[in-house]
């Protein structure tokens, strides 16, 4: 990517891989999760810069380690691993046949589970665990408000909600996928941001939500937060507008930024995050939903357009395999 743009801003060049430097794995690619924050990146509204021309993006794969650099013990050759998040899109970013990523950016693929599942499940279940239960302190019998539930973060959400025992409100833009989230595991669905609060409340006995677990931010945010109750809480993992937002109005309630790099930088927590994922996967608890899958890398920009118009139900896959 040498400028920042729409889809046709993304170019397949062939390119020297290096071998893994200290700390460093090389992954041969198996499948590509396309994210929102891959979208961002490309635009110029991600938190962290591209460095152009030429740099790399993507956050999200999964794949077999070919070799490993000095100093890593903890990944082999021949593992199948997920990687993910990225956290240097620019220089280690996974769209590639073969990348060179941090060791610690790794971590095993699930026992039993496919490559594709993999992709499909690891960042979506990673993003609302860590988000829901580590920021946000979900528990049995909460109410949550889950922003952009088709999404596959958000449908994870629901998923993972009610293995806890929440109640999980499920907010969306289409009354065409209500029904779907319904169908999802979603006891409540609401569709729209229009008095979102008065809904939710009607839905909780006037209360309010204990949580809100909000993928977009924007100016539309302070009428979102609205809808936690009194004392309620409100993560905030995405802003998907370049516009300033107000803060709500109505206290009290705790706004928490979240980002999955305070788990996955430390050890503990991660591995908890992984366990807990891993069975739920498994076990067939969880069910990572996949909308559309695109195949080589030349397809890398349909993807991104396909990811833009924003209609996909759950996970966008780029299958590197041909599987």
């Amino acid at each position: 990517m040498d400028t920042l743009g729409g889809p046709e801003v993304l170019q397949v060049r062939e390119v020297e891989v290096p071998p893994p430097a200290a700390g460093e794995v090389l992954v041969r690619v198996s499948h590509i999760g396309v994210n929102r924050p891959d979208l961002l990146f490309r635009v110029g509204l991600y938190p962290v810069m591209p460095t152009l021309p030429g740099s790399r993006l993507g956050v999200e794969a999964s794949g077999v380690v070919e070799a490993v650099g000095p100093g890593v013990v903890d990944v082999a050759v021949g593992d199948q691993v997920v990687v993910g998040p990225v956290s240097q899109q620019s220089k280690h970013g996974v769209y590639g046949e073969h990348v060179v990523v941090p060791a610690s950016e790794v971590v095993s693929a699930f026992e039993g589970v496919d490559a594709r599942t993999s992709a499909a499940s690891w960042m979506p279940y990673l993003t609302a665990y860590t988000g829901m239960v580590n920021s946000g302190g979900l528990k049995q019998g909460d109410h949550v408000v889950i922003t952009a539930a088709s999404s596959a973060a958000g449908l994870a959400a629901i998923d993972i909600a009610r293995r806890l025992g929440a109640i999980p409100i499920a907010v969306t833009r289409s009354s065409d996928k209500a029904q779907r989230l319904q169908d999802a595991g979603a006891p409540h669905v609401i569709v729209g941001r229009d008095d979102l609060a008065g809904k939710v409340r009607a839905l909780t006995g006037g209360r309010g939500a204990d949580l809100v677990f909000d993928a977009t931010g924007g100016p539309g945010f302070p009428a979102t937060a609205e809808a936690a109750a009194d004392d309620g809480r409100v993560v905030i993992y995405g802003w998907y507008d370049d516009r300033p937002a107000t803060l709500p109005t109505r206290w009290p309630m705790r706004i928490i930024g979240h980002i999955n790099f305070t788990t996955t930088q430390d050890p503990v927590r991660l591995g908890q995050a992984r366990d807990f994922i891993a069975s739920g996967v498994r076990s067939g608890i969880f069910a990572p939903r996949i909308d559309r899958v695109f195949h080589g890398l030349e397809e890398a920009a349909e993807a991104h357009r396909y990811a833009d118009g924003g209609q996909q139900f759950g996970k966008i896959l780029i299958n590197l395999d041909r599987d």
